[in-house]
């Protein structure tokens, strides 16, 4: 009868002994890459951790701004067009926009979801058709007061939704994602807008080494780095304040992939797929697949060792200046 009475303990032991280990190697993953990507002696990637998993999209991107109202040609009156959720509001946007007819019919949606501040409109979504969807219009006098009580967002079809990273190297065309990661395209948006971004550089240059191969994929047996296969830079303007930008949606790094250091300002385009990462950077756009060769031939510029936090990186002997700007015509996906 003892034994019995002590094998729940040992179970129970066991258990918590198995708990405590796969804590353990989390903690491990995470300083890992916070030594991978940051330079100073405080990371921040510990302190947006959290949020991270909270924020995790889940079953595909249909996200918005929450307190924003963005106004438009409509295409649909939300007083005779309802839904439960801000979500199913989205998707009826992207319903209109398949890529198959040429632009999208709808590239904005606003939904009113606060049933207390919604009243009589809760519930409400307004599709909408912007003139310029990267200078979209938006309610920007808001009464001392007043609650804004919707919530919008943006969706950029095939050829649509594209901004050019210039470099002395070539021109990169990356493709925003406003329905994975909102909050980012729109700081994006506001720095196109600013038509100059002093201070944006690439600073580290990593290339696929003998572990990736050309079209990113891991080489079996081989290492994770070092080099780590990525561009690292900084996209913040001068003189112009930066607000840390929430945790959005956080896939799993493709080639081309462009990706948020913890909360920014700190980017990095992905020149391999990395899986090994998780499922921790939020992913606001992606390089054209024909523009890949000049991040690669970026990866390849002279460089020098340093190590951050015990990490063996390769910064770039002189950084390379950025600009971020508008282009005319359109490209396809």
């Amino acid at each position: 009868m003892g034994r019995k009475h002590n094998e729940p303990n040992s179970t129970l032991s066991n258990r918590l002994f198995h708990l405590f280990a796969l804590l353990f190697s989390c903690g491990l993953v995470y300083t890992f890459l916070s030594s991978l990507f940051t330079p100073s002696s405080v990371s921040e990637f510990g302190s947006s951790l959290a949020s991270v998993h909270a924020t995790r999209n889940v079953g595909g991107c249909c996200r918005g701004i929450e307190s924003l109202e963005l106004w438009g040609a409509s295409v649909k009156w939300g007083s005779e067009f309802k839904f439960n959720t801000s979500r199913d509001c989205c998707q009826a946007c992207k319903s209109m926009c398949t890529g198959k007819d040429g632009p999208c019919l709808c590239d904005t949606w606003v939904f009113c979801g606060n049933c207390e501040t919604c009243g009589s409109k809760f519930g409400e979504c307004w599709l909408k058709k912007q003139k310029d969807s990267l200078a979209p219009e938006r309610r920007e006098e808001v009464p001392p007061g007043e609650i804004v009580s919707w919530t919008s967002g943006l969706i950029f079809g095939k050829g649509e939704g594209i901004i050019l990273l210039e470099t002395e190297y070539g021109a990169l065309h990356i493709k925003l994602f406003p329905d994975c990661a909102p909050h980012s395209v729109a700081y994006i948006l506001e720095l196109v807008a600013l038509r100059h971004c002093a201070g944006c550089e690439f600073y580290r240059a990593e290339s696929r080494g003998q572990s990736w191969d050309s079209e990113g994929n891991h080489i079996e047996n081989a290492a994770f780095g070092p080099p780590y296969a990525l561009i690292q830079g900084v996209l913040e303007a001068q003189g112009t304040p930066f607000e840390k930008l929430p945790i959005e949606d956080c896939p799993t790094l493709r080639r081309g992939s462009v990706a948020w250091v913890g909360s920014g300002p700190a980017f990095f385009i992905s020149l391999a797929n990395h899986a090994e990462w998780g499922n921790e950077h939020t992913v606001f756009g992606s390089v054209l697949p024909e523009d890949m060769h000049i991040a690669e031939k970026i990866a390849a510029l002279p460089t020098v060792h340093d190590v951050w936090h015990n990490v063996n990186v390769t910064v770039l002997k002189k950084p390379i200046p950025l600009l971020l700007r508008r282009i005319k015509k359109s490209h396809e996906d």
